[in-house]
């Protein structure tokens, strides 16, 4: 019997409305996709200026510390050399011994300039002239130069610790200024001169030319230090009159001419990030053909030196962001209406279905069945496999745990074990330090000054022994990376033996440098390779107090490997045959009990290791011990 056909009258059409009810439907579908689109962007954008403020103050954050540690990290060399009597001597002498202590006073600040790694070091009289300068060795040195109009002379002048960017007339490099009052005890504290220290910026222009975004950094006076695109570079964010930018070229820019460029840029409220446009004549420096884009601005002062940074962050990416965001709202939105009507009109098609559907659902209900049994064993076996990868991840688990409180559980072992010869080693010098500061205090009050001198003198050596002992327990509890870069093997070994110059001259050592500064070139970590030299200085002079010729050998050459030897030998005691197996230990030392802790060569090993080097050891060639410091050679850095 066939199935009864529903009458023709009695069908009707899902989209039937009238033409005026339609038309009004579609006017409203239209209003609804609008509201949504607009609804997003807004939502969107905001969202996305809000990332954008986060990740910009982070930027900031980044930039002003890294500037911060870069351009303040010789702000106290002027303490320095205030108290040097070679720089006091000086500006104390009459002018016909002027000749003489001025020498005195260049080679300290050479010695001082070299140990420290860069910066311009140079002392004034009370009329601004330098007197003495660490760059005295070359043709454009400040020697002589009258630096009296520039800022931080006066206000040093004055007896008030100044700090100013500025550019010096002889080289017209750019620098940050430190100056310190040098005040004559003998005077009633007078001041007699000016400790300037001159810190480049070279490393905070590498790293702001390789921003991608717009960023400035602007003084006090609303002058553009620096800029990235680097034409902003001595523009002002705002006009200013002539006379005004003439004088800040004069006092501070070494005549460079300012305010060529307006940026004609508002940061009011920029702390917490304003969008921006950019001026006309201002958009081919960033993006040519781009466009009045709008930029947001961050910006944040850097504690200590009058400087703002901003940062401009392109906010075309927000824009573009938000209208995805709105087309996909209004397409979702359109999906969603697509599968309503869809649905609507599969139940209409499925009426007349459900008959053939009703035969076919006794043969469906008995594969079901069918599948279901199967499905079951399948689940328990796939249960059963859950619990035993669910038991192996606990094992493993248990087992990582187990290994971390082992590894926890050595090292405190260690440090407990280091606690009683730490506390051995420090208790003395602390003692001796107590003793000598409270009698340099009681000498300084009767007058003596040599005496107060030799006692903080000895102070300093104390405190130099206790570093000495924190630093490798500091070493082996926190391992850094190695920064390697091209270093002077001559220069590393002298400044190595600069730290220990009173010590070779007190115990009469013959130093034999088999090379000259410069002759080789590593490519390793400076700072850790000093810090490996020290270590073996230290060990050959202690191995050699009581032996009746001191002597320490420096040589290099290229070994078999490719690498370069750096030969550290000594005239001391040597080494036994047992100390040589056990040498690179842990805690292993040769030294009298309490003298040392044995962690100096495994410590050096490590740090050689970390660049790519080595340390080895063994007996020397007629006595005394033989270290070979293995090396990187430049080839291997630079390609």
């Amino acid at each position: 019997m066939s199935p009864p056909v529903m009458p023709e009258s009695d069908i009707i059409s899902p989209y039937s409305l009238p033409n005026p009810h339609r038309v009004l439907g579609v006017a409203g579908l239209f209003v609804v996709f609008l509201l949504l689109g607009l609804a997003s962007y807004r939502v969107s954008e905001n969202y996305g200026v809000e990332n954008m403020r986060q990740a910009a103050s982070h930027q900031l954050d980044i930039l002003g510390a890294a500037i911060d540690s870069e351009v303040t990290r010789h702000a106290s060399v002027p303490s320095a050399v205030e108290l040097n009597p070679d720089v006091v001597t000086l500006l104390r002498a009459p002018s016909e011994e002027a000749d003489i202590r001025q020498a005195e006073a260049n080679r300290f600040l050479q010695k001082l300039n070299d140990h420290l790694g860069g910066p311009a070091i140079f002392v004034l009289d009370l009329s601004g002239r330098v007197v003495a300068s660490s760059d005295w060795i070359f043709s454009d040195n400040l020697l002589g130069s009258d630096l009296s109009y520039m800022p931080f002379f006066r206000d040093a002048v004055r007896g008030t610790p100044a700090r100013h960017y500025a550019v010096d007339h002889i080289r017209h490099e750019p620098g940050y200024y430190f100056a310190l009052p040098i005040r004559d005890e003998s005077r009633e504290w007078a001041i007699i001169g000016v400790a300037v220290v001159k810190s480049g910026i070279r490393e905070v222009e590498r790293r702001w030319l390789a921003q991608e975004a717009p960023a400035l950094i602007v003084d006090r006076n609303d002058v553009v230090l620096l800029a990235s695109p680097p034409e902003w570079r001595y523009a002002t964010l705002g006009r200013q009159p002539t006379a005004v930018l003439e004088r800040l070229g004069r006092q501070q820019f070494a005549g460079q001419a300012l305010g060529a460029i307006s940026l004609d840029i508002d940061l009011a409220g920029a702390d917490e990030g304003r969008v921006v446009r950019l001026p006309k004549h201002l958009r081919d420096d960033v993006a040519p053909a781009q466009g009045a884009r709008p930029y947001l601005a961050m910006a944040r002062n850097l504690p200590g030196t009058a400087w703002r940074i901003v940062v401009f962050s392109d906010l075309r990416a927000v824009g573009v962001q938000a209208a995805t965001h709105a087309a996909l709202s209004v397409a979702a939105l359109g999906c969603l209406l697509l599968g309503v009507l869809y649905a609507r009109q599969r139940r209409r098609l499925a009426r007349g279905r459900e008959e053939a559907r009703a035969m076919l659902e006794l043969a469906n209900q008995e594969l079901e069945r069918k599948v279901e049994a199967r499905t079951v064993d399948l689940s328990e076996a796939v249960s059963g496999l859950q619990r035993e990868v669910q038991e192996r991840q606990r094992a493993e688990q248990t087992l990582r745990a187990a290994q971390n409180e082992l590894v926890q559980a050595a090292k405190l072992a260690v440090l407990g074990q280091m606690a009683t010869g730490i506390t051995h080693e420090l208790s003395q010098p602390l003692g001796a330090i107590r003793t000598l500061s409270a009698n340099a205090a009681e000498f300084m009050r009767r007058g003596e000054a040599a005496t107060a001198e030799r006692n903080l003198a000895i102070v300093e050596q104390l405190t130099e022994q206790m570093g000495n002992i924190i630093g490798p327990l500091k070493t082996f509890a926190r391992k850094s990376p190695a920064v390697s870069s091209a270093v002077d093997i001559g220069q590393a070994v002298d400044s190595a033996l600069f730290l220990f110059e009173s010590r070779l001259k007190k115990d009469a050592v013959i130093v034999e440098r088999h090379f000259t500064p410069g002759a080789t070139t590593a490519w390793c970590d400076r700072n850790r390779l000093q810090q490996v030299l020290v270590n073996l200085v230290g060990n050959a002079l202690d191995a050699m107090h009581d032996e009746p010729v001191r002597r320490l050998s420096f040589s290099s050459e290229a070994s078999s490997t490719g690498k370069i030897a750096l030969s550290v030998v000594d005239s001391g005691h040597g080494f036994s045959e047992e100390a040589v197996a056990h040498l690179f230990e842990p805690f292993f030392t040769t030294k009298q009990p309490g003298e040392g802790l044995g962690l100096g060569l495994t410590i050096s090993r490590d740090i050689l290791r970390d660049f790519g080097g080595d340390l080895m050891a063994g007996p020397a060639p007629g006595g005394g011990a033989r270290f070979v410091v293995l090396l990187p050679p430049l080839s291997s850095g630079s390609a």
